[in-house]
């Protein structure tokens, strides 16, 4: 933008310029020109009455020495004879005598003045005033080197001006930039101080007003995550209390296990959502997370999930690599990703439907895939969309997995099984510099 608007100065100004510099430099010239051809001819009408008395050479000699250089002012006498070097063509001087007019003739060496003198007898005298050329443009070079002199400072002043202008724009532009860029990156403390043009700065009040906003609405979109995962509290007591009249069975127990679990779930939920969003922003960013065996986690979840497969009459098989797959992921995280996985078959398939659950260690990722042997997914894509479901539920299962793979180093993707049902992959990061060797 600097060099745009700098440009555009020293265009329009050169412009300008010019357009008074070239018509201001004839005018010089002509007035150069003017000034000395005036003087000359104020020369030779001055002579005009001394030829009117005399004639005599010597009177006329005397009286051109007082009036100027006998090599500018010449006078031809009636005679035929001169006073002074004559510097007119003849045929100028023949015609200023025959026809008695007054005449003006630029030379190669300047420019000559002739005016003729009617004398008494019909006798013709002609005083000729010479200016060299030298004397016709005295003055007119350094009028001109001075006018080209301002005329540069007048250009380079608009471009210095322009340029300053545009720094100031840009600027502000590059604050607002590099705080949007903050802001989009979690920084929620960065602010603008509204600088440079009324509209940037009504652009930088905006953005704060939008950051302040921002702030704002995540605080309350956490607070009400803190409030209703409180809330889940009581039917989690109900739970408990189900589990005691049931008495000491392996079903209690189960129940009894699964209620802890969902109570330390909403534990969590609720310290992350009353955490201060600043403290949270510091911890997210520059904490990174213990590694877990993503191997481990899905046998530890397996085992949990197997219960219900066999209530359910569902087969399953599991193919897990016996060599250490350790990812950079919270452990819980990991665990919630498989739930949601397994959960996910036995919410949309049928009682009695078959799947395989398999983790795998490549060179610089551990791949996790879950098939199925159901209905499949018909529409992966808006399987994939946050909030969108393709079965009747939340729609957020599989979004959760994708943003856990994307905080992984990973992806996510939808196929078709080998059991005939969906196939869903699910990559993580290797943790280690080289691949995890």
């Amino acid at each position: 933008m600097r060099r745009a608007l700098a440009g555009i100065a020293l265009a329009v100004t050169s412009m300008v310029a010019l357009s008074f510099l070239i018509p201001l430099a004839l005018l010089v010239r002509e007035q150069a020109r003017d000034r000395v051809t005036t003087a000359a001819e104020q020369r030779a009408s001055a002579l005009s009455p001394v030829l009117a008395l005399t004639t005599r050479r010597a009177d006329v000699h005397q009286a051109v020495a007082e009036l100027g250089s006998s090599d500018q002012l010449v006078v031809r006498l009636p005679d035929g004879g001169f006073v002074g070097d004559p510097h007119a063509p003849k045929d100028a001087l023949d015609r200023a005598v025959r026809g008695r007019e007054t005449l003006a003739v630029d030379t190669a060496d300047g420019w000559v003045y002739l005016q003729p003198v009617v004398l008494r007898g019909d006798r013709v005298a002609v005083v000729e005033a010479y200016v060299p050329a030298a004397d016709l443009t005295r003055g007119v070079a350094a009028s001109w080197g001075v006018m080209a002199l301002l005329a540069l400072g007048l250009v380079g002043g608009s471009v210095l001006v322009a340029d300053r202008l545009g720094a100031r724009v840009v600027r502000s532009s590059r604050g607002l930039k590099r705080a949007s860029l903050a802001l989009g990156s979690g920084d929620l403390d960065v602010r603008v101080e509204p600088d440079g043009p009324p509209e940037l700065q009504e652009a930088g009040v905006a953005f704060n007003t939008m950051a302040d906003r921002v702030v704002d609405l995540l605080a309350v979109e956490r607070e009400l995550v803190a409030d209703l995962s409180h809330r889940l509290r009581t039917p989690l007591t109900a739970l408990y209390l189900e589990a005691d009249r049931m008495g000491a069975t392996p079903s209690a127990r189960r129940v009894t296990e699964a209620a802890g679990q969902l109570e330390s779930e909403l534990d969590s939920i609720i310290a992350a959502a009353r955490t201060p969003l600043a403290a949270a922003q510091l911890g997210g960013a520059g904490t990174t997370a213990k590694p877990c065996d993503v191997a481990e986690v899905v046998a530890m979840r397996l085992e949990f999930w197997s219960v219900l497969a066999t209530q359910q009459g569902r087969p399953y098989e599991r193919s897990l690599t016996p060599r250490p797959a350790p990812v950079a992921f919270p452990e819980d995280d990991l665990a919630a990703v498989v739930d949601a996985l397994i959960g996910n078959v036995f919410r949309h398939t049928p009682q009695g439907t078959a799947f395989a659950v398999r983790v795998e260690r490549a060179e610089r990722h551990v791949i996790l895939t879950v098939d199925d042997a159901g209905p499949g997914v018909a529409d992966p894509e808006a399987a994939l969309t946050r909030g969108v479901s393709v079965g009747g539920s939340t729609g957020l299962g599989l979004d959760i997995v994708a943003r856990a793979a994307g905080t992984a180093d990973g992806e996510l993707t939808i196929t078709r099984a080998p059991l005939g049902g969906a196939r869903v992959r699910v990559s993580f990061g290797l943790a280690g510099a080289n691949g995890g060797r």
